[in-house]
C-alpha cells in the first residue's frame, strides 16, 4: 500500500474513532501533498511524499525551538504531538552507530580524500538514508570524518 493510500485509510479510521488531533494532522499532511501535486502538476510517489513529511517534521522542530525560546510551552506541546503523529509515517531513524558505519563505508566507496569531497559523499549517501536520518547531523558527521583524513 502506498503512503498516500495509508494516509487516506488512517484518516478514515481517525474519523470513525473520533481522534480529532490525529485527524487534523493527517489532513495537514494530505493538504501539503495535494498542494505540491497541484503546484508541480504531478502525482507524488512515496519518495516524494516522504520528502514532504520530512519537511513537515523539520518545520515542527523549528517551531518547537521557537516556542520554547519564547516561553510558550503550550504551543510547543501541540507541535510535539503533531511531530509524533508525522513520525509514524516516516521510516525508523538510524541510530548513531549505523549512521557512522554508513558514512565510513560511503567515504571509502567514493574515495573521498578530504573536506573538498563532501559533496560527493553526501550525494552518494542521500538516497541510502532518505527519511531515516537528519541531514544536518549527517553533514556534521561527514565533515568530522573528512577533516580527520
Amino acid at each position: 500500500m502506498s503512503l498516500k493510500a495509508q494516509l487516506v485509510e488512517d484518516m478514515k479510521a481517525a474519523m470513525k474513532s473520533g481522534e480529532k488531533e490525529k485527524l487534523g494532522v493527517i489532513r495537514l499532511i494530505n493538504a501539503a501533498i495535494k498542494q505540491r501535486e497541484v503546484d508541480e502538476r504531478i502525482m507524488l510517489d512515496d519518495t516524494q511524499v516522504l520528502a514532504a513529511l520530512e519537511k513537515m517534521q523539520k518545520q515542527r522542530k523549528d517551531s518547537i525551538e521557537q516556542y520554547v525560546a519564547a516561553g510558550r510551552e503550550d504551543l510547543a506541546t501541540v507541535e510535539r504531538n503533531e511531530m509524533a503523529i508525522i513520525q509514524t509515517y516516516l521510516p525508523a531513524q538510524l541510530d548513531a552507530t549505523e549512521l557512522a558505519n554508513m558514512v565510513a563505508v560511503t567515504i571509502a566507496e567514493v574515495g573521498a580524500a578530504g573536506p573538498k569531497d563532501m559533496g560527493k559523499v553526501i550525494a552518494a549517501l542521500r538516497p541510502k538514508v532518505a527519511g531515516r536520518a537528519d541531514m544536518g547531523q549527517l553533514s556534521e558527521q561527514i565533515k568530522a570524518r573528512l577533516a580527520a583524513l
